[in-house]
């Protein structure tokens, strides 16, 4: 083996000793289901349905406690009503604490690794369609990846071509028919967007503007997760918004929308 061949499957062999830790911490040897749950998304957890384990991200292989306050630093083993498990990632790593891409997509190969073959995907982002008020979810059907990196290494080529599942999308609508959708693209951070850039995202097709997600997507496509993308628009991104762009409005916004979305979460969750 190659001293390259070494070094790009180090990432996987860190996600499968996760896997196994949260396996046997939580007696459950395999997970349908993992969600990775974004600024305003957190109490989905809550509802859907029974916690079994709830680990300290910290005491598992290659995770970390979360720097940005809204994210919880924990991982939780939900029982489901139809006897499906779910992993739920309170650990999310955003590309601008700069500790790498691998550590941004673990919790996406952990779960892979745990068994899982569908991803949920969410965030809190700014909104480029003044339509759509902070407190509106939006289902993702498309991203631009404009931090200039990618989680893949070597010659290892994806096609991304329906990487947003339709068929998810399909089963949302069948929740909630007024969804709409759209194209997300992320950003390095953590400094908001300028107006500027705002307006570049848009002309090349973005409705919607953040700092996650994508690289996750990526991620997941290589390990043949199915990928559900879901934004609450927490503002209106610079430039369309009249008001200065902060942290806590996104987390007030997270927090007013919270209970309607978490309950709509849920019960996509639940039709899956």
């Amino acid at each position: 083996m190659t001293t390259s061949a070494v070094t790009t499957s180090e990432p996987f062999e860190l996600a499968k000793a996760a896997a196994d830790h949260i396996a046997s911490a939580t007696g459950v040897a395999r997970h349908d289901i993992a969600l990775v749950l974004g600024s305003g998304w957190a109490g989905a957890a809550d509802l859907i349905g029974e916690t079994t384990a709830t680990l300290p991200a910290d005491e598992v292989p290659g995770f970390s406690i979360p720097a940005v306050e809204g994210h919880v630093g924990t991982i939780r083993s939900i029982r489901a009503a139809d006897g499906k498990n779910a992993l739920v990632l309170g650990a999310r790593t955003h590309y601008y604490e700069g500790r790498g891409v691998r550590a941004v997509v673990h919790g996406v190969r952990t779960a892979a690794a745990a068994g899982c073959r569908v991803l949920v995907l969410t965030n809190g982002c700014g909104g480029l369609n003044p339509d759509w008020a902070p407190g509106t979810p939006v289902l993702i059907r498309d991203h631009i990846n404009l931090t200039a990196t990618s989680p893949l290494e070597g010659p290892t080529f994806v096609d991304l071509t329906d990487l947003y599942s339709a068929r998810l999308r399909g089963v949302a609508r069948s929740v909630d028919p007024g969804l709409g959708e759209g194209v997300y693209a992320q950003f390095v951070g953590p400094h908001y967007e300028t107006p500027a850039e705002v307006q570049y995202a848009k002309r090349i097709g973005a409705d919607l503007v953040g700092m996650s997600t994508a690289l996750e997507a990526i991620a997941a496509r290589h390990a043949g997760l199915e990928v559900f993308g879901i934004s609450l628009v927490t503002n209106l991104a610079a430039g369309i918004s009249p008001e200065p762009l902060s942290h806590e409005e996104v987390l007030e916004a997270g927090r007013a929308a919270g209970p309607r979305i978490s309950r709509l979460l849920a019960d996509v969750i639940a039709a899956i």
